[in-house]
């Protein structure tokens, strides 16, 4: 059971490992583009080309969905990145429901893992293994896999690597309760320091008022999306790349808030205690580009 890229991996490397997919479960297909056609989720579209069976319920607890899971027997049921089932889901397989989270459980419970362990400066991240209960990533951990995050990355790159290793924890995982050999711990709650809340637009805007190094880490968690923005001249500009100076502001006499020099290739920006370089932008209604070329774009 999963939606976008990030089950893809461990869904192929199960069919690839020989496993018996009996049904492939994802989200109905979605109008997508200018033309608004209606698009398959990547998980769809994988399971399509290796013909392997799909079901696509609007509501979880259709009778008829949950007929059809009954129907098919299945041994186990592994969810990454889909919605919260219900209780009269999770239980159908026989050998339980587990779940692969992009992050160190109990720390970072919720939607947004990656992005969150980025913006907070974390460099360590990593993927769990668990049993699913009735509680939102509460359930018995099974297998953890860490990952260091280093200071270049951003959420975009951390994705990709707990993408190839949440697969292969996946595969190690299903192994396991195949042989019998697991044992399911307990989460510790008072482990669980750090949130992972699903992200909306309005939580991407920059506060320029924090310390730069915290700022910079916000633009890395927020990149390449949902994107970090701020506004310049009344308009959002998107901000997908920052460099720290390691430049203190002077405190109250800097009469400016932005720096460029004279060639009109470097921005920064000042924030409370550092300066921010800012290396990527889009402005609005625009593409990508340079901080050279937006400074070159403006009058």
């Amino acid at each position: 059971m999963g939606t976008p890229d990030f089950a893809v991996k461990p869904l192929s490397i199960l069919h690839e490992n020989g496993y018996e997919i009996v049904a492939v479960v994802t989200v109905p297909d979605k109008p997508v583009g200018r033309g608004l056609k209606l698009g398959a989720s990547p998980v769809k579209e994988y399971a399509l080309t290796h013909n392997l069976p799909v079901l696509q319920p609007e509501k979880l607890r259709n009778e008829e969905f949950i007929a059809e899971l009954q129907r098919l027997q299945p041994d186990l049921a592994v969810v990454v990145a889909f919605r919260m089932l219900p209780e009269i889901v999770w239980r159908i397989p026989k050998l339980g429901t587990f779940n692969l989270h992009a992050s160190l459980l109990p720390n970072y419970r919720g939607a947004a893992p990656i992005n969150w362990a980025v913006a907070n400066g974390e460099t360590v991240s990593g993927v769990t293994t668990f049993f699913i209960d009735k509680q939102i990533d509460t359930g018995e951990l099974l297998f953890q896999e860490k990952v260091e995050i280093p200071a270049t990355w951003n959420a975009g790159n951390l994705h990709d690597e707990l993408m190839e290793v949440g697969a292969k924890l996946v595969l190690k995982t299903v192994q396991s309760i195949e042989k019998g050999n697991i044992q399911p711990l307990p989460q510790d709650d008072s482990q669980a320091i750090h949130h992972a809340p699903k992200i909306f637009k309005e939580n991407c805007e920059i506060n320029w008022a924090q310390p730069a190094k915290n700022i910079h880490d916000f633009v890395r968690g927020m990149s390449p999306f949902p994107t970090a923005f701020t506004f310049f001249e009344g308009k959002m500009l998107k901000i997908y790349e920052t460099k720290l100076t390691n430049a203190p502001v002077d405190d109250g006499s800097m009469p400016h808030k932005f720096w460029i020099n004279e060639k009109r290739t470097v921005l920064k920006v000042a924030c409370n205690d550092d300066w921010l370089e800012i290396l990527s932008v889009q402005p609005e209604s625009k593409k990508r580009m340079g901080a050279g070329d937006f400074l070159r774009g403006l009058r």
